[in-house]
């Protein structure tokens, strides 16, 4: 069925469309990553244990001249960076703006440990300009704005000779990288104010009300449980963006994270108390004895610079909605307006 007033909400508020069955028009379709059969994903309780499946899954994967890695200046990437050959290619970020997140010194440091061939993919503003069309008529819906970068760092790899990229993602989601949202046990309302991207009703004149997505996951009347719902919405939004990107540029990957779960539950705790992600922590150090631990920080996109001075102009939009949104939301606003206005031009 088609739905655009349901799907802008939607897409605002979380970033993607969760169900297939919904699109925007007419013609148009989506697909949303499956998860994987539980019978695929391996509990573990050491970090030995996480370092036998890491160590077999890129094995496994690894083909000599034709494998990279996408390495930033976080600890899962790098954790994985430890297990590739000398001389693989490390594709680290850098957005071209002012005051831009600058991950390149750290992730040098990884590969100086490991001897990998480190190399910059420098983002500008106009890669998103150009790719964006691209991806829109690939993936039938507006996106995640990384899903620009890893498309780039495709093509990159692609014109190099190579077809396959190791990567990170899933630790984050797997064992307990989301500290901030993993800070406190959220009330119902507190949480959907925290979690959605967009308020749709701040944002379009016809809002849809997308608390409905929440109900399932209501407890004690006002409290809600978080982590089911940070499982089946968060994860599930990410790994999408990932798996549309690498399809779209035509190459293989692999996230050895994405092929475990946690045999022991999510010690909140630790996670509370300055140990996020306490047993890869614990696996990086092993790895990097003589590298303090960096602090988290998201894939850079410079939005911020970028989209200083957008306002969205489509008539589905309140005017002045953009006023007083953050680059990533203003992100979300323009992505649309790009889809809306192909749309109307016959172009998707």
């Amino acid at each position: 069925m088609t739905n655009k007033l349901y799907c802008m909400s939607h897409y605002l508020a979380f970033r993607f469309i969760k169900d297939e069955n919904i699109n925007f028009f007419d013609g148009l379709s989506h697909t949303v990553f499956n998860p994987r059969d539980e019978k695929e994903i391996t509990p573990v309780s050491t970090i030995d244990e996480m370092d036998s499946i890491i160590r077999a899954k890129i094995n496994e994967f690894y083909v000599p001249n034709k494998t990279a890695i996408l390495l930033s200046g976080g600890i899962d990437s790098a954790t994985l960076a430890s297990y590739v050959p000398k001389g693989t290619k490390a594709y680290t970020f850098y957005c071209a703006a002012p005051n831009a997140i600058d991950e390149r010194n750290q992730a040098k440091k990884y590969c100086d440990t490991y001897n990998l061939d480190h190399e910059i993919i420098e983002m500008h503003w106009s890669d998103f300009e150009e790719l964006t069309p691209e991806i829109l008529k690939a993936d039938g819906v507006p996106f995640h704005s990384i899903e620009v970068q890893l498309l780039k760092a495709c093509k990159h790899a692609k014109s190099q000779g190579i077809d396959r990229i190791i990567y990170g993602d899933a630790a984050d989601y797997v064992f307990g990288g989301m500290d901030k949202i993993l800070s406190r046990d959220w009330k119902f309302d507190e949480f959907i104010t925290r979690y959605n991207s967009i308020e749709p009703s701040k944002a379009l004149k016809t809002p849809i009300d997308i608390k409905d997505v929440y109900e399932p996951y209501r407890k004690d009347k006002d409290m809600i449980d978080f982590q089911a719902f940070l499982k089946d919405y968060m994860d599930i939004e990410s790994y999408t963006s990932y798996m549309h990107a690498f399809e779209l540029g035509n190459v293989k990957y692999l996230d050895p994270f994405e092929s475990m779960k946690m045999a022991q539950p999510l010690d909140l705790n630790r996670v509370r108390n300055g140990e996020p992600k306490y047993m890869v922590r614990e696996l990086f150090k092993s790895k990097y004895p003589n590298i303090e631990i960096p602090t988290k920080i998201p894939m850079p996109r410079a939005m911020n610079q970028w989209l200083k001075d957008y306002k969205p102009t489509r008539p589905e939009f309140i005017e002045n909605c953009a006023e007083n949104m953050t680059g990533d939301q203003k992100w979300l606003c323009w992505c649309l307006e790009q889809f809306l206005n192909m749309h109307d031009k016959g172009e998707l």
